[in-house]
């Protein structure tokens, strides 16, 4: 199936020079979402990890379907202040503006693999903001799969620079 033609782009969002990938249109498609969903587990099959994270909130669509169907625990990574009990923050810079990402600091424990699922990987921020936070849980990455890919913006080879695997459905460019 050609995930591409399920994805949406939109220019100019959320600010001017920005060509937003969309996957509502991925995901309200029943059959283009199964198989999505079924990619990302044949890959997840091959990596050994504890536990599944995901990155708020387009990740939790993807990450939470995954966790269920290999019955794996499943961590939210949040925007500052969505998570009520006490917290692991990490600052970090994004394409259109800055952030903060939270986790809870009894969701991993030391020496746990994570895999980390999101829907997108363009200038890294997140994803490296993701990856601290989860070694600074006492966890290691055990890899990330994504989505989509803008293989032209920095932060795949950006995760990769630092050691981490990582994995993609569908390959974009960025602008």
């Amino acid at each position: 199936m050609d995930l591409k033609k399920y994805i949406r782009s939109i220019p100019d969002y959320p600010k001017k020079g920005i060509l937003f990938r969309d996957i509502t249109t991925l995901i309200k498609d029943a059959k283009a979402f199964k198989y999505t969903i079924d990619k990302i587990i044949e890959i997840a099959k091959k990596i050994e990890f504890d536990k599944v994270a995901a990155i708020e909130s387009r990740g939790f669509v993807f990450a939470s379907t995954v966790s269920y169907q290999l019955e794996k625990p499943f961590i939210l990574l949040r925007k500052k202040n969505k998570l009520p009990a006490e917290v692991h923050s990490v600052d970090f810079e994004l394409e259109y503006g800055t952030a903060t990402i939270e986790v809870h600091k009894d969701s991993i424990e030391k020496g746990e693999k994570i895999l980390i699922i999101d829907d997108l990987i363009a200038t890294g921020g997140t994803a490296e903001a993701a990856a601290k936070i989860i070694e600074i849980s006492g966890g290691e990455v055990a890899g990330f799969i994504f989505v989509i890919n803008l293989f032209d913006l920095p932060g795949n080879d950006l995760l990769i620079k630092n050691g981490y695997k990582t994995s993609s459905l569908i390959k974009f460019p960025g602008h």
